[in-house]
C-alpha cells in the first residue's frame, strides 16, 4: 500500500513493502516501529538508526515530536488521494450524483438529511475504516436527493451512500 505524507510543501511517496522493507520516494530503507507502552510514544529504528517519536491525531493531521522538532503531517493512502483529487475535479452542473463508498467501512456519521442544501465541499458522510474516519464530501452544490445508508451500517467500497440532486 502507497501512501502520500505532506510536511510543510513537501510529499513523501511511502510504500510499505514488508514488516520490516519500506520505500520512501523510492530509496529503499529497514525499518522498525513499535509502540512503547500505552503512550504516543513510539520506537523507531530506521536502517539500524534508534529513533524515539512522539506522535498525536489532531483534528487537522498527525503531530510528530522527533529529535526535539515538531512536524505537523497530512498523510493520505491511495485511495483517500484519488478521493481528493476526484472531489477538486470541475463539478458537475446538472443531473443526479450517486456518491458511493470509495473502501469498505462503517457510516460513523451523517451530518446531512434528505432534503437538505449542501455545497460543494461539505461533508455529507462520515465513513470509518481501517480505524480512521473518512469525511465523504458533496462534489458539487446540490440537494440531498436519498440517503441510502444510516449510521452505524456496513458498506461495501463502491456502494451508493447518498443520491445528490
Amino acid at each position: 500500500m502507497k501512501y502520500f505524507a505532506t510536511i510543510g510543501d513537501k510529499q513523501f511517496e511511502v510504500e510499505i513493502k514488508s514488516d520490516q522493507q519500506i520505500d520512501v520516494d523510492n530509496q529503499q530503507l529497514t525499518a522498525d516501529f513499535q509502540s512503547v507502552g500505552d503512550q504516543p510514544v513510539y520506537s523507531l529504528i530506521l536502517d539500524g538508526d534508534s529513533y524515539e517519536a512522539s506522535i498525536y491525531t489532531t483534528e487537522t493531521g498527525i503531530q510528530v515530536l522527533l529529535q526535539g522538532q515538531l512536524f505537523e503531517v497530512q498523510v493520505e493512502d491511495e485511495r483517500q488521494q484519488r478521493l481528493r483529487q476526484s472531489s477538486s475535479a470541475p463539478q458537475t452542473r446538472s443531473g443526479d450524483v450517486h456518491i458511493k463508498a470509495p473502501m469498505p467501512g462503517v457510516v460513523i456519521d451523517i451530518p446531512v438529511e434528505e432534503g437538505q442544501e449542501v455545497a460543494r465541499g461539505d461533508d455529507v458522510i462520515i465513513l470509518e475504516s481501517m480505524k480512521m474516519q473518512n469525511e465523504i464530501k458533496a462534489p458539487r452544490d446540490g440537494t440531498v436527493n436519498r440517503l441510502r445508508v444510516k449510521t452505524g451500517e456496513s458498506v461495501d467500497q463502491n456502494q451508493i451512500l447518498l443520491i445528490l440532486s
